[in-house]
């Protein structure tokens, strides 16, 4: 945090921020490119789509990778043949309202979702040919809080992620037919992870400006959505209350992450 934005947190509490979680205004130096990892169409816009909107709108090139094809999801009996299409084009259009340059959705069975060596290697060789100095994926340990987030296939997503990035994405050994195609192994700095549970938080974006982008992004999946007003309340009371327990104050809309560095310059090579 800089000392502009411990002053404000001081100012509104006269202390820190009890978890001590900094606010991330900006994107984290040297971050031109950021790959987002999702389950599910709509996995990304409920964890992170105001935060990639911000960094959109700052010129970060912001990439899409859904790994199933969410053919589980919806409420209508009648649908199911066109659920996996209407999905996809789900989230290609609240990827475009988010300011997303690319949408790959994978072909994997929603609700099966399981970490191999295939998927690992899946998501190597779209990191490499990306090459993001940040990605975003759903955490994979459990919150038993908040149980819904915690959904199977997004705790599979991001243990593959999480195996990925290290030591597989910066071994040149690992898949050396990737090596040979000119996807060439590199070092991943940050890795963030969305739904985490609240003792592991300890980053804040303010996306208080980019909450409709939001919304507009959430509202793009219709077809997960029953009561899109209920939905929309939902997820601008969970925001305000993530700013307010950020110390950001009570009418402060704020994604929350567990910001963690796979390699930082003290890092010793080593696979």
């Amino acid at each position: 945090m800089n000392e502009q934005n411990q002053a404000a947190v001081r100012e509104h509490h006269g202390r820190p921020s009890p978890r001590e979680a900094s606010l991330a205004a900006d994107v984290p130096d040297g971050v031109d490119t950021v790959v987002a990892l999702g389950a599910h169409p709509d996995d990304i816009d409920f964890g992170a789509a105001g935060t990639l909107a911000r960094w959109a709108e700052a010129g970060v090139s912001i990439h899409y990778v859904v790994m199933t094809k969410g053919d589980a999801g919806g409420f209508d009996p009648e649908d199911r043949d066109g659920m996996e299409a209407r999905r996809r084009e789900e989230q290609e259009g609240a990827a475009r309202a988010v300011g997303a340059l690319s949408v790959r959705v994978w072909e994997e069975a929603d609700g099966h979702l399981t970490p191999s060596d295939r998927l690992q290697r899946d998501v190597v060789r779209v990191l490499r040919e990306l090459r993001p100095q940040l990605v975003l994926a759903p955490h994979p340990e459990r919150d038993y809080e908040r149980y819904q987030r915690s959904h199977p296939d997004h705790l599979a997503c991001g243990e593959i992620v999480a195996r990925a990035v290290y030591p597989a994405l910066e071994n040149p050994f690992a898949y050396p037919e990737l090596q040979e195609q000119g996807l060439l192994a590199y070092r991943l700095r940050h890795l963030w992870f969305y739904g985490a549970p609240a003792a592991r938080e300890n980053r804040l974006v303010d996306v208080s400006a980019q909450l409709p982008t939001k919304l507009l992004a959430l509202r793009s999946h219709l077809s997960q959505h029953p009561d899109v007003g209920a939905m929309e309340a939902f997820v601008t009371r969970q925001l305000r209350a993530q700013g307010e327990r950020g110390g950001l104050g009570l009418d402060v809309a704020a994604e929350a992450f567990h910001a963690t560095e796979v390699n930082t310059a003290e890092t010793i090579a080593g696979f």
